[in-house]
């Protein structure tokens, strides 16, 4: 009976998550009505387009009929099988769809529908059950329980806003990758690489998760001292086996002419488009605003003080995965690389902070409260690009719902008998006890010890007040682009303001998590969070 409960729970969630998705796609798209160029909408449009029009090793080439410049496809091969797959079935409800080189800017509200349903399907039977199992086979004795953290992470504001308002399909990559940490979390690492090899091979921006996979599965075949060295090396070798043979099958059209499989890694990594477009929040950008660096370094030297940057944030995370392996570890290493990424790569976008949002939905049931702090400020970092959507109406009302969702999802937890979790929230009754025994201290050293002894109230409650300023901060320069005008000087003030508040958050947020990752245990059985399932 307790099963059949859960069941029709989580097939509530999943019926408000379809709202809540619906809903949004009926706000504008990115480049709604916006000639000649439109959007991320046309984009998609146009490599249906193209894939269905073209033969395969044209996808990637500038032709006449192929205009590169025109939203030119720069996604891997496995988004380019979507897309024909998507332009197939759309040509067979309306050849205009997908006319080449006719149906450029093509907007109808059949055609929109068409294109929204797309994205709800891949969400729904993809995104939606992975997160449902991710979260009951990895996570059993956490004080957020699995519906709980499924019902938070199937409501992120996020992902719902750029994938059914802005209008992409981030939602089947990420599904990879949580099918990909859900099997190495669960010591399934074959599966785990095969899933991972397809997250990659539909946006090469995994790549901001790739460290983590590859240092940890590289740790667990190193054997410890008294263990098997075979053992370790066969597992390595199944593992390289399953990557390699992966990239075979899907790049296996491209490989048979070495001219084309270069055409598409210099599409898939273009150095010419500049460190960063638009306002995003990372330190790059904030940097740019004292130094000029598109007007001093070129593109190429910049790519690879980028590159160093990231490699050097990230290798301390990286080392301590490696030498001290464990599936609790894994999972705020993904954290740790993707953010590492996101704050010193290069040709990053506002919308891949997504890529570290994923890892920390995934988290929540560990840190909660740092978690959701997290995930507000990964939307308000977009705001600046949701402004440009016209999707201001669906921001609001959608953090609006998560924050409610989330305070029922907290009274719960903290209503719990034993929750540890309101030490970061001190009750009322916490706090006026804190404070009556600093009245009534006398002098120094009583004084010392009413704080030694309510230690932990106090520490919760200056975290409570640090969030609470912050989210508060969040609220006001989310509200100055919707009252004022900027200045006519500075037209993007408000934008860069948003985005160098939001790049100090990630600053503070990459150091807490990689100390959260440096405290956790070597030991397995110290991991009291997981299950362990054998191969």
């Amino acid at each position: 009976m307790r099963i059949k409960s859960e069941l029709l729970l989580y097939g509530f969630g999943a019926l408000i998550a379809i709202l809540l998705r619906c809903g949004t796609s009926l706000h504008p798209y990115s480049g709604q009505a916006k000639p000649p160029m439109y959007g991320d909408y046309e984009a998609q449009r146009h490599w249906m387009e193209i894939t269905v029009n073209l033969p395969l090793h044209d996808w990637y080439r500038n032709t006449s009929t192929n205009d590169l410049q025109y939203w030119g496809l720069d996604y891997p091969p496995l988004t380019a099988y979507h897309s024909y797959l998507c332009g197939f079935v759309s040509r067979l409800i309306n050849p205009e769809y997908v006319s080449l080189t006719k149906s450029r800017g093509y907007e109808t509200e059949e055609h929109k529908l068409f294109m929204r349903y797309t994205v709800l399907l891949v969400d729904v039977f993809l995104f939606l059950p992975a997160v449902v199992v991710y979260f009951n086979n990895v996570y059993k004795k956490t004080r957020v329980t699995p519906l709980l953290a499924t019902f938070l992470t199937f409501f992120y504001p996020g992902l719902i806003l750029i994938d059914h308002g802005h209008f992409q399909y981030n939602c089947v990559s990420l599904a990879f990758t949580v099918y990909a940490i859900l099997f190495v979390c669960t010591q399934r690492p074959i599966l785990g690489s095969f899933f991972f090899c397809l997250a990659l091979n539909y946006k090469q921006m995994e790549l901001y998760h790739s460290i983590p996979f590859f240092v940890y599965l590289l740790g667990t075949c190193v054997p410890n001292p008294g263990q098997n060295l075979l053992a370790g090396i066969k597992k390595l070798a199944k593992i390289s086996i399953t990557v390699l043979l992966t990239f075979a099958i899907i790049w296996a059209p491209f490989l048979i002419d070495m001219s084309t499989t270069l055409q598409v890694l210099r599409r898939l990594f273009p150095v010419a488009r500049g460190i960063f477009e638009d306002k995003v929040a990372n330190v790059w950008c904030t940097l740019n605003v004292f130094y000029k660096f598109k007007l001093h370094i070129g593109n190429e030297q910049m790519f690879r003080y980028c590159t160093i940057a990231t490699l050097v944030s990230v290798l301390p995370s990286s080392v301590d995965l490696f030498l001290r392996p464990n599936v609790k570890k894994f999972v705020i290493a993904l954290v740790n690389s993707s953010l590492a990424f996101f704050l010193f790569s290069f040709q990053v976008h506002e919308k891949t902070i997504l890529l570290v949002a994923l890892p920390v939905m995934l988290y929540l049931p560990v840190e909660p409260i740092v978690c959701f702090w997290f995930s507000i400020l990964s939307v308000f970092s977009m705001v600046p690009l949701f402004l440009k959507d016209e999707l201001m109406v669906a921001t609001i009302s959608l953090l609006l719902f998560y924050l409610i969702t989330f305070h029922i999802v907290w009274e719960y937890t903290i209503s719990r008998k034993g929750s540890k979790y309101d030490v970061f929230v001190p009750r009322y009754d916490k706090i006026m006890q804190l404070i009556n025994e600093i009245k009534k201290s006398r002098n120094y050293r009583s004084l010392l010890n009413s704080v030694s002894k309510n230690y932990k109230t106090l520490q919760g409650l200056c975290r409570f007040l640090l969030m609470s300023a912050s989210l508060g901060g969040c609220a006001l320069f989310l509200t100055l682009p919707l009252v004022f005008n900027p200045p006519a000087d500075y037209p993007d003030l408000f934008s860069l303001i948003i985005s160098v508040y939001s790049c100090f958050h990630f600053l503070a947020f990459f150091l807490y998590f990689n100390i959260v990752q440096f405290s956790i245990p070597q030991a397995v059985e110290d991991i009291k969070h997981f299950k362990f399932k054998n191969d």
